[in-house]
C-alpha cells in the first residue's frame, strides 16, 4: 500500500485480517496426509506472528496434519536471517541437509538453500529465478509433486 500510495487505514486493516483466513491450496491436505503417513514430521516455518499462524491453521483445518507452526518471533529476526532457519532444525532436531524446505517465495526457497537445506519452490505462477545466493534443489507448480520428489 505504501508503494502504491494508498494511505487508508481500513483497507490495511481488512487485508491484514484476511491473513487470519488464508485458504489453503487444494492440493496441500493430501500432500501432508502422504508425508505424516510416510512418517516424516511437517512444520510451518514464517515470519508471521504465532497468533497469526495458529488463526491461519485453524481456519484452513491443518493443525492435525502439522507437527508445529514456527514463528520468526522465536529468533527475533525475520527470513532470510540464517538463524531462522536453524530455528527449524533446532525445533525438529532434523539436521539442515535433510529437510525439504517448500516455499511459493523464490527468496525464501533461495535462502533455505543456502543454509543447506534441500529446497523446493513452488512457483505456482512461472516467476523469474531471483539472483541470491543459494538454488533450490527443484522447482515444482503444484505442492501435488512433493511426495514423488521424496520418494513416497
Amino acid at each position: 500500500m505504501e508503494t502504491l500510495g494508498i494511505a487508508n487505514e481500513a483497507l490495511r486493516s481488512r487485508l491484514m485480517n484476511l491473513y487470519l483466513r488464508l485458504d489453503t491450496f487444494p492440493e496441500v491436505p493430501d500432500m501432508l496426509k502422504r508425508l505424516k503417513a510416510a512418517g516424516l514430521k511437517t512444520v510451518i516455518l514464517s515470519n508471521g506472528s504465532p497468533a497469526m499462524l495458529k488463526a491461519a491453521v485453524d481456519s484452513a483445518k491443518l493443525g492435525p496434519l502439522l507437527d508445529a507452526a514456527l514463528s520468526v518471533e522465536e529468533v527475533g529476526v525475520y527470513k532470510p536471517r540464517p538463524k531462522v532457519y536453524g530455528l527449524a532444525v533446532d525445533r525438529t532436531g532434523v539436521a539442515s541437509s535433510a529437510i525439504s524446505f517448500q516455499s511459493s517465495n523464490a527468496w525464501d526457497a533461495y535462502a533455505a538453500s543456502a543454509f543447506g537445506m534441500r529446497a523446493v519452490w513452488c512457483n505456482r505462477y512461472g516467476q523469474r529465478p531471483e539472483r541470491l545466493p543459494g538454488k533450490p534443489d527443484h522447482e515444482v507448480k503444484s505442492l501435488a509433486d512433493l511426495p514423488a520428489l521424496l520418494g513416497l
